[in-house]
């Protein structure tokens, strides 16, 4: 499986659902950098299941254990592996499901693939229990962009038809649900629990600024800033789309409303309005990047679907029980960031070895 981010960091992720653990190995850290492992404790918490009404019931403590690459408390230049056990597995939810792939997953796909070989308890190798060793990894490339002065935020900007339409114009990881307008994820909320009441799910979009980011990371063409935050996004499970700066509603207007003026603040150049979501030409230009991304509805919902039986071929019912989430948005919020951190640090390293002088 293609589980490797390949850059000047190389991140490996590997597990399944309910398998032992889940784990990565992160190569290419710059040796001798100090890891709050509290701080990444903290940041793994807010992607944690089990923890709120509008989260799955699965309870799992998601402690990192770091097997190697730190000496006291130091990157110490080889590969950092750490895994996180799963310790509240229930394989059996999925006993009555082995050849008959639910709808929205990647049951069907992976079975062609692997001929059935593939473990599909929670999803196995492809469930979203993936993004905890992402969140590690992201959870550490956050703080070595904080020692470069870049920070990463996110929130939710909608869920179902409800918005927050807010500014966003600071943290909200500190919040129990991370909207900028408290009313509007009250709203939001609400919408979850209705889902939820009708044995369905429902999905949103959320909103991701990084400040600080300097002018000159990434490159045209094929390893553009864009393209390497995507890829890096929709590593995320339940990713279906990315739109940077104002995205698709550029579509609708004018060059005159759509390009960013150039203006000098402080004998530095900046933009006057950040349409282009702070990245031209895929080279970042010194304004916040800034990006949102369309997350589905949980596609393991309680009503009856139509499926198909792989081992008869015979189209049949299928019920679908366990524990899921409702809503896998706000879940999803801190995984938006650790895929932007682990993009953003990759692109930061890789300027580094390519830095000319200065005119």
């Amino acid at each position: 499986m293609s589980s490797i981010y390949h850059g000047s960091i190389i991140v490996s992720i590997f597990g399944q659902s309910h398998a032992d653990a889940v784990g990565v190995t992160i190569d290419g850290l710059p040796a001798g950098f100090p890891i709050d492992l509290a701080a990444l404790q903290t940041f793994l918490q807010r992607r944690a299941p089990g923890k709120n009404d509008w989260s799955t019931a699965r309870n799992e403590p998601d402690l990192p254990e770091v097997l190697c690459g730190l000496k006291d408390g130091r990157t110490c230049g080889a590969p950092l592996t750490a895994i996180i056990r799963n310790t509240d597995t229930h394989p059996g939810d999925y006993a009555q499901m082995s050849f008959i792939p639910r709808p929205g997953h990647a049951d069907y796909t992976a079975y062609v693939k692997y001929g059935g070989a593939e473990d599909r308890s929670g999803g196995g190798h492809f469930s979203g229990r993936l993004t905890a060793p992402l969140c590690i990894a992201g959870g550490i490339c956050l703080q070595l962009l904080a020692a470069s002065g870049i920070t990463i935020r996110a929130r939710i900007c909608s869920i179902g038809s409800v918005r927050d339409d807010s500014a966003f114009l600071c943290s909200v990881a500190e919040k129990r649900f991370p909207t900028v307008s408290d009313d509007a994820g009250r709203r939001m909320q609400a919408e979850i629990a209705k889902a939820k009441s009708d044995q369905d799910s429902v999905g949103g979009v959320i909103e991701c600024i990084a400040d600080g980011v300097p002018a000159g990371l990434g490159e045209p063409m094929f390893s553009g800033a864009e393209n390497v935050i995507s890829r890096a996004v929709f590593a995320i499970p339940a990713v279906k789309g990315i739109e940077f700066g104002v995205g698709f509603a550029a579509a609708a207007m004018r060059g005159s409303e759509n390009n960013d003026a150039f203006a000098l603040e402080q004998d530095r150049v900046v933009t006057l309005t950040n349409n282009c979501g702070g990245i031209l030409g895929g080279i970042t230009t010194g304004m916040p990047v800034v990006f949102r991304t369309a997350v589905k509805p949980t596609p393991s919902i309680a009503r009856p679907q139509r499926s198909v039986r792989l081992d008869t071929m015979e189209e049949t019912e299928l019920r679908i029980t366990g524990r899921h989430d409702p809503c896998v948005v706000p879940r999803a919020v801190p995984c938006v960031e650790a895929a932007a951190a682990i993009a953003l640090c990759d692109l930061l390293l890789e300027s580094r070895k390519r830095e000319v002088p200065k005119r």
